[in-house]
């Protein structure tokens, strides 16, 4: 994660640790608004054989500030043997999950106590709609076990509107 090259429409390229600078200043410029923190992750499939299936992967990061807007950064991997759609959304969550568990410690550290606070969420691309309507249970089960907070569809707009635009 630390090596990947991360994308904003304000900013440019980034590593990471830009990103995380960009959204250290972001929160610091109004400390006592209401912000969320939001990942989120969804993938395209792309053209491969039968035998060997591989998505295009799309991890988001968004920082909202309540009533004004917000900024985000998102980056771009793949993931081999991807068979059904099972595995397309565990892939998804668990980009968001490990992306997550590395960010959180590093976005805390810079803030150091001395910003504001957010909510953080993770936004996983299942719904009460169309196939994956089944793994709901299964994959908010996953995020909450990590101790994160899990939004599904229509509220997975990281996902479903972010992240999925830059797939």
């Amino acid at each position: 994660m630390g090596n990947a090259i991360f994308y904003s429409s304000s900013h440019g390229e980034l590593m990471l640790d830009g990103v995380v600078s960009k959204i250290k200043a972001f929160l610091e410029d109004e400390p006592s608004a209401e912000y969320s923190l939001i990942i989120g992750s969804d993938s395209q499939e792309k053209n491969g054989t039968k035998d060997d299936r591989s998505i295009q992967l799309v991890t988001a990061v968004v920082v909202h500030r309540k009533g004004f807007g917000g900024k985000y950064f998102w980056k771009r991997s793949q993931h081999n043997h991807i068979h059904t759609i099972r595995e397309k959304i565990y892939a998804e969550t668990m980009e968001s999950l490990n992306f997550a568990m590395n960010f959180v410690p590093l976005i805390k550290r810079a803030l150091n106590g001395t910003s504001s606070t957010y909510n953080l969420e993770i936004h996983v691309d299942v719904g009460d709609h169309g196939q994956t309507r089944d793994m709901i249970k299964e994959v908010v089960g996953m995020v909450t076990g990590n101790g994160f907070v899990a939004k599904t569809k229509p509220q997975a707009y990281g996902a479903t509107y972010v992240a999925d635009k830059h797939t």
